[in-house]
């Protein structure tokens, strides 16, 4: 299953489960620092370079990281129109 995690101006889009807050944030604490060739801090999330917004089933934004791109959030916009659900956790 296809998912976008944003952590203020980066996102990610993710294939995997719809992740916890706990598994939300550490993602997003690994994956805010590039790591060439690193493993997923938390076993069965995968970044993926690109996908079809239409192919997203899930949405995760940590909070805390700065201020979201403008095309983040029309994007978050697009999917809470199509029904996904879009969680929001404090960064911790």
């Amino acid at each position: 299953m296809l998912g976008i995690l944003v952590y203020g101006d980066n996102h990610f889009i993710v294939a995997g489960p719809r992740p916890d807050a706990e598994k939300a944030r550490a993602l997003a604490r690994q994956w805010t620092v590039i790591q060439i060739g690193g493993v997923a801090p938390v076993a069965g999330w995968e970044m993926r370079t690109r996908a079809f917004r239409e192919d997203l089933r899930w949405a995760t934004v940590v909070e805390g990281g700065g201020a979201q791109s403008a095309a983040v959030q029309v994007l978050l916009e697009e999917l809470g129109v199509r029904g996904v659900v879009i969680d929001h956790w404090p960064e911790r």
